[in-house]
């Protein structure tokens, strides 16, 4: 395939781009993927229609060339896969806060490959936000002060292990009760700067959303009040893009450098399944690491 084939289409000024006449496959030519690659690396979003020759497994085997398969830390994959999660609304698999993919742990995942299965007709739309443009519309007083501040995050309540037990709970009361035991005897506690360095650009990036629980050194009405001021800039209109999704429909993005949103305005079924690949332990501007602070 010729990348003189391939189309860009910018989706908002500062975030996400549609990519047109591309068949995705582990089989992509290396100056393709390259081309995607670049691309993901200056819009940390991508959106490509009319991928319904992916199934699950050649799903996995696309993602694969982002990188190492990354299987999340408390939720059991889907059956007969290897590392795919799926989000079904039939088992309150809705995932409407803002947030950052498993940050919980102090290897952030790095790529997310989301795949619509089953799409309703209005509604389901999903949001993104870009983590440098929003660090970077901050006051200097402000930036100075948060790149000094740290986070405690935690998956004391985490919408995807919600959304598995729910779903166990329908097909397997014994199912059920293992996985409840597992989730709550399986608590994470990490400490994130609230700005790190990308890995790869080198921007500075903001690290928030929800699950962070409490800023070190603060008070919890002072945690709050601070982490919404920073909060409100990632969630500038101008600094997001929104994709109104068709069933068949591939988005990849850059966890590292973003945040999403899945808007819950939908009455019929939706269903999305998830690959998440490579990792990165975040690094504030000095150059400190994220740390696991007790997994219980």
């Amino acid at each position: 395939m010729s990348t003189t084939t391939i189309e860009i289409v910018k989706k908002a000024g500062r975030i996400g781009a549609e990519i047109r006449g591309v068949k995705l496959s582990a089989d992509l030519d290396q100056e393709t993927f390259a081309y995607i690659q670049e691309a993901l690396k200056e819009h940390l979003v991508l959106f490509f229609r009319g991928q319904q020759h992916l199934d699950d497994v050649l799903h996995e085997k696309f993602a694969e060339r982002l990188g190492e398969l990354y299987v999340h830390p408390t939720v059991p994959v889907k059956e007969n896969t290897n590392a795919i999660f799926e989000l079904n609304s039939e088992y309150g698999a809705k995932a409407n806060t803002w947030h950052t993919d498993v940050t919980f742990v102090p290897e952030v995942p790095r790529y997310s490959v989301l795949r619509g299965v089953t799409i309703p007709s209005v509604g389901g739309d999903t949001v993104w936000a870009n983590t440098h443009t929003a660090y970077e519309d901050i006051p200097a007083e402000l930036k100075a002060l948060a790149e000094q501040v740290w986070a405690i995050h935690s998956n004391k309540f985490d919408y995807a292990a919600f959304a598995y037990l729910n779903q166990a709970k329908d097909k397997d009361i014994e199912q059920y009760q293992k996985y409840r035991e597992v989730f709550s005897s399986t608590e994470y506690e990490t400490r994130h700067p609230l700005v790190f360095t990308h890995p790869e650009t080198g921007k500075k990036h903001l690290l928030l959303g929800g699950f962070i629980r409490q800023l070190e050194g603060y008070s919890t009405s002072e945690s709050n009040a601070l982490y919404n001021i920073l909060q409100s800039y990632v969630t500038r209109l101008e600094n997001t893009v929104r994709w109104n999704w068709q069933e068949g429909d591939l988005v990849i993005w850059d966890n590292l450098a973003t945040q999403h949103y899945a808007v819950a305005d939908y009455e019929e079924k939706r269903v999305v399944r998830r690959v998440t690949v490579s990792k990165s332990t975040p690094k504030n501007v000095e150059g400190e690491a994220s740390s696991l602070i007790r997994k219980k």
